[in-house]
């Protein structure tokens, strides 16, 4: 008959919304830790609108609409314009609003990086493809400050909590956003053949003529483009509209089609003369901009580390709703060792971000030792957190089973997205052949990552045996040893701030299954013993 019901639906898992995303232990203890319990109003204000229904929304919205290119307007008149749906508007203004980007240069008060790095942790789990212009906003400042003169026109902006979104120039401009163009077709991250040229203009600025196979989010205001000057490879600013309101020549050729971060646009551009300033000194553009790629790098972790926390509460919720032989699948056995793994991945990762950040923190601020740690640690993280993100979030869809697998869910949203922070700022050979330029280089590196790890010496004797391990195969390590040194780095460092700051349970677990040897390579593989009930529970929002 018509309207008969063929079914009842039931068994279905309640929507994951109305709750306070910021709910997170490791990272409210991290952020009390790192100096910055002083924005932990402000956090909870922005978790709670990250889990509303309509900021996911926001997020599904802007994947679904995926930028557009527009290079010419009806006249026939070049504009190389980039064109977003309004969801995209909505999240970058709340971003902005919140000073994720470069908001914290501005303020004088210890820990406000941290903040920043937790809120940046907290809003990327809503929508992760907008974070990338949001990113290199922030770490731009680091970079400008090289030329003082730059920083003071274009820093107040940067920093401004308004988004301000359009063409204009700066003096028209109530905030500003800015971007990164370093590889070529010929180079990718061997940036030292890049063939675009820097003329000198004789007024203190230089005509750039070339191109860039990946320019990070081209509707920025401005950006730090590597180019071939007289004295060699240099860092220079350049805006895309000139003081008189023309456009740069900066032209759009096309926007890339990616795997993930399809919410964001990233572009191939072409530059025939266009004007830009010397950021630095000539022939020293990779020391220059290698400022701003290690803060972006650090966003790279956060990025991670928030991607593992997305993962890890959507599985425990529908682990705690889903039904299946009989019981909820978080009483299943199999099934609660593959989600307390999937915690510890997790809080391991946010627990290191934080301290990353603290030490970006403080070595800003003059803590030289914070400053020399934070080159090794950095690298290594960057390597071995990134690296772990794919793995962890096909773990996390499969625990939602043929559910996990439909774009409904979010997972493969999430999923797709997983490598991109593992690929963007240098891969994984990248990484961790930094690990081992920084150990070469700075010495005082070295003594100050061994100094953080033997603040946990006596407390665990699987960490301090791996670190011991640590020790020694450190000053030999070669190339082709270098991603198995930064991953033995990163877990002997994410010991021991687990086992002096985690609850004993997360520790214990952690050394038993990442440091002993007595564990499996697949998630899910804990070795009898851990307390796995207390370990779920921090896996809850």
């Amino acid at each position: 008959m018509p309207g008969r019901a063929t079914h009842e639906v039931f068994n279905q898992v309640p929507p994951l919304a109305g709750h306070d995303v910021s709910a997170d232990a490791a990272l409210l203890d991290g952020l009390a830790r790192e100096g910055a319990d002083w924005a932990t109003g402000e956090l909870h204000r922005l978790g709670i609108l990250a889990g509303t229904e309509k900021a996911q929304e926001w997020g599904r919205l802007a994947n679904e609409h995926p930028p557009v290119l527009r290079t010419h307007d009806r006249y026939g008149n070049r504009i190389d314009e980039v064109e977003f749906h309004p969801a995209w508007h909505e999240l970058m203004t709340v971003a902005v609003g919140h000073g994720l980007h470069a908001a914290p240069w501005a303020s004088a008060r210890p820990g406000a990086h941290v903040a920043r790095a937790a809120k940046f942790y907290v809003w990327s789990q809503v929508e992760f493809g907008h974070h990338c212009p949001i990113s290199m906003t922030y770490a731009a400042v680091a970079a400008l400050r090289h030329t003082p003169a730059l920083a003071a026109e274009w820093e107040p902006l940067l920093a401004s909590r308004v988004y301000d979104f359009g063409l204009r120039p700066l003096s028209r401009k109530r905030g500003v956003l800015a971007g990164m163009a370093m590889t070529e077709k010929q180079g990718g991250s061997d940036v030292r053949a890049n063939t675009t040229i820097a003329e000198p203009l004789g007024d203190g600025t230089y005509a750039i003529t070339g191109h860039k196979w990946f320019n990070s989010a081209p509707m920025c205001d401005a950006f730090l483009v590597l180019a071939q000057a007289p004295g060699g490879l240099s860092c220079f600013l350049l805006p895309r509209v000139l003081p008189d309101g023309t456009r740069n020549a900066m032209r759009l050729m096309r926007l890339k089609d990616k795997l993930g971060n399809r919410s964001n646009a990233s572009a191939e551009v072409e530059y025939d003369r266009a004007i830009a300033h010397l950021v630095g000194e000539e022939g020293r553009g990779v020391r220059t901009i290698i400022e701003m790629v290690n803060m972006t790098r650090l966003d790279c972790v956060i990025g991670s580390a928030a991607q593992a926390r997305q993962g890890v509460v959507q599985a425990v919720h529908h682990a705690t709703h889903r039904r299946a032989f009989g019981r909820p699948l978080i009483e299943q056995p199999l099934m609660r060792n593959v989600l307390a793994d999937l915690v510890l991945e997790s809080e391991a990762a946010t627990t290191l971000m934080l301290r990353l950040a603290g030490a970006a923190d403080r070595g800003i601020r003059g803590d030289s030792s914070e400053g020399a740690f934070r080159r090794t640690a950095l690298a290594a993280a960057k390597y071995w957190v990134c690296k772990r993100a794919p793995m962890h979030a096909a773990e996390a869809m499969e625990c939602l089973g043929g559910n996990g697998y439909v774009e409904e869910s979010g997972l493969p949203r999430l999923f797709r997205e997983s490598p991109v922070n593992g690929i963007w700022e240098g891969s994984g050979n990248v990484a961790a052949l930094d690990v081992l330029r920084a150990m070469a280089r700075e010495p005082e590196a070295v003594d100050a990552f061994l100094a953080e790890i033997a603040e946990a010496r006596g407390a665990d004797p699987r960490l301090d045996d791996a670190a011991d391990r640590l020790r020694k195969s450190m000053p030999s390590a070669t190339e082709s040893e270098a991603r198995r040194l930064a991953e033995e780095m990163t877990l002997v460092l994410q010991g021991s701030l687990l086992v002096r700051h985690a609850p004993a349970a997360v520790a214990d677990a952690f050394c038993a299954s990442r440091l002993s040897g007595d564990w499996g390579r697949a998630f899910g593989t804990l070795p009898s013993g851990v307390d796995l009930d207390a370990i779920i529970e921090r896996g809850r929002c």
